[in-house]
């Protein structure tokens, strides 16, 4: 891939300012073993303590401030020594800034300067919501090529300090990608907000999803899935400690329950995500061990069991209780000054007198600047 022209930070953000930036169907792919063998031995390569730690962000940078204050956020967050990796869970601008190469070329750069291994899902304001005027009145399917294209340019490896994964590049989704630490099964996958990209293209004058949207969100379903039974099946061969699932998508948006309930209008906007919720959970509740999904989009920091008992997305989605999934929506936007630390167990955990300990912490932890 040629050298990308990188913009100067001033620039970056004197330019998110004038762009108007604020606070046919793909069948399932098979699994590829040899690919994941790679990618569960590049892992945390030469560490020497059983436990380790990776770093979350999502939502950022959103505005001129953030986009200016973004290198220092890769510096703070390179100096975390023990970081076996970082996730970015989507949304690398703002919901109205412009979706231009420029940026694109001048977010990739600063990723590059990452001290470890990024791991990146784009969000819905990265392509999905590309069509809105004020965000340039793109084709979103094509600013989707261009993210893939500026921030995957190998095929199963990272950007930041190079790290091997089993992605599905091989069917056009480089952003979907597996990989195992220390019997803990990590899986990322394309799942948009913007009712995971089944809104209407109104920017483009467009009152309907177009066939070619439809097909595109029909095929990236199929590849998520059948990345998702991929991490399951590999997590119960190698009798994994626990499975974490990374997406951009809130898939239980904390604002659609109100006094304990969700109403008919609030769950209907999240039917797009019923398939994704449903394998998800018959497949952790077939599981034993504990399951994590970490996600972005809504912004607010959450931790929740969204399907326990009597929780009221188990009717929106039509699944029994799983008992074993929790879920951590990182914070983001132009308001937040924090990233997500995420400290996994030593081998012990969960046995013997370290019976109660859980395989994943995590705390909030603000910027320094």
């Amino acid at each position: 891939m040629a050298r990308l022209a990188r913009l100067s930070l001033a620039a970056a953000a004197a330019l998110t300012v004038s762009l108007g930036a604020a606070a046919p169907a793909v069948a399932a792919p098979p699994a590829h073993a040899a690919a994941h063998a790679q990618a569960t031995a590049a892992v945390g390569k030469g560490t020497k303590a059983e436990s380790f730690s990776f770093g979350v962000i999502g939502d950022v940078p959103y505005g001129a401030a953030q986009v200016a204050a973004f290198p220092e956020m890769i510096d703070e967050l390179s100096a975390q020594d023990e970081f076996s990796f970082v996730a970015h869970v989507g949304d690398i601008k703002a919901g109205s800034a412009v979706c231009s190469d420029e940026y694109f070329a001048m977010i990739r750069g600063e990723f590059d300067r990452l001290a470890h291994p990024l791991v990146l899902t784009p969000g819905d304001n990265d392509w999905t919501d590309c069509h809105r005027t004020n965000n340039g009145a793109y084709d979103p399917l094509e600013r989707l090529d261009a993210f893939r294209e500026v921030f995957y340019p190998v095929a199963d490896r990272t950007l930041g300090e190079p790290m091997t994964v089993d992605a599905q590049d091989e069917i056009g989704l480089p952003e979907n990608a597996r990989f195992t630490e220390r019997r803990v099964e990590f899986g990322v996958v394309n799942v948009q907000g913007s009712e995971n990209s089944t809104l209407p293209w109104t920017g483009l004058g467009l009152t309907a999803p177009t066939p070619e949207q439809l097909a595109e969100v029909e095929a990236r379903d199929a590849a998520n899935h059948a990345l998702i039974r991929d991490l399951f099946a590999d997590a119960e061969r190698r009798h994994a400690r626990g499975v974490v699932i990374m997406m951009q998508a809130d898939m239980f948006y904390p604002g659609a329950v109100v006094d304990g309930e969700i109403s008919d209008e609030a769950a209907a906007q999240q039917q797009a995500y019923t398939e994704t919720v449903q394998l998800i959970a018959e497949l952790s509740r077939d599981f034993d061990g504990p399951v994590y999904l970490i996600n972005g989009d809504s912004h607010e920091y959450t931790a929740d069991a969204p399907l326990t008992a009597g929780s009221p997305w188990l009717d929106v989605y039509g699944v029994a209780p799983v008992e074993n999934l929790e879920r951590i929506t990182v914070e983001g936007a132009a308001t937040s000054n924090e990233w997500t630390r995420f400290s996994v167990a030593p081998m012990n955990a969960g046995r013997g007198r370290h019976a109660d300990q859980p395989l994943l912490t995590w705390e909030r932890v603000p910027y320094t600047f």
